[in-house]
């Protein structure tokens, strides 16, 4: 079992910044992926970046073509803690972020999201 937990999501202008945070625990060695999920208003769940292969804070990184040059995943595997950096960021960021990881025997975790308001 993983659980994640998700903070940082905030109201901003549009041009701003926001770092979100995800805080793992529990079966962490056995995180073979992880990745921020944006579901925007009336919209389903989809992947912005991810990080495979390395656990948190390693392996290869993927970027929607959205947050190519904008957004940055990283994590702190000390502190087992997934982050996305966010910048300029634009009125269709908005929406809720969520932390996902799949694990090595294909299970997968979900936060409970971090809400993430950007104004014109």
């Amino acid at each position: 079992q993983v659980q994640l937990v998700e903070s940082g999501g905030d109201l901003v202008q549009s041009g701003g910044s926001l770092t979100l945070s995800c805080a793992a625990s529990g079966s962490v060695v056995n995180i073979q992926r992880m990745g921020w999920y944006h579901v925007a208003p009336g919209t389903t769940r989809d992947l912005v970046a991810s990080m495979i292969g390395g656990g948190i804070g390693g392996g290869n990184t993927w970027y929607r073509d959205s947050a190519k040059g904008r957004f940055t995943i990283s994590g702190d595997s000390a502190k087992d803690t997934l982050y996305l950096q966010m910048n300029s960021l634009k009125p269709d960021d908005t929406g809720v972020y969520y932390c996902g990881a799949r694990t090595f025997d294909g299970a997968h975790y979900w936060g409970q999201g971090t809400q993430v308001t950007v104004s014109p």
